[in-house]
């Protein structure tokens, strides 16, 4: 079984099922601590390599996901593989496209589509979810 997030950690968001995820700016440097053992990268171009079990969804800075359907799949992978392991959902800020899919995250767990990006700004960022069609997208995402 692997450890947790230590849930006081920066960027670490608690769901409401108690599973913890962590969001984060590729920009920044890795913070100290474990590794992740799965991560969700949403960037434009291909991710620089790293060590551990990753997908890379095409994912434009201030844009949407340009496969919804991957993108739908690779999220509910990440929730899943949540409850025991040490799950990272980055992009290069660490705010628009990283609290989009925090907040699908908090839908898959139960979160109401209408409460989600509330929910990830009142527990991960302020400044989670940029733009009003990423707002849109958590509003429709299934």
């Amino acid at each position: 079984m692997t450890t947790s997030w230590d849930p006081t950690a920066p960027g670490v968001l608690r769901l409401p099922s108690g599973r913890l995820v962590r969001g984060r700016g590729l920009r920044r440097p890795l913070p100290h601590g474990p590794e992740p053992t799965f991560a969700l990268y949403l960037l434009g171009s291909r991710p620089a390599p790293v060590v551990w079990e990753h997908r890379w969804l095409r994912w434009p800075d201030f844009w949407l996901p340009s496969d919804r359907v991957a993108t739908a799949a690779a999220l509910r992978e990440a929730w899943t593989r949540a409850e025991d392991g040490r799950v990272e959902v980055a992009c290069g800020g660490g705010k628009g496209r990283t609290g989009t899919a925090l907040a699908c995250l908090a839908v898959i767990d139960g979160v109401p589509n209408d409460q989600a990006v509330a929910y990830v700004r009142q527990h991960y960022s302020a400044q989670a979810v940029e733009t009003p069609w990423q707002r849109r997208y958590v509003a429709r995402f299934q």
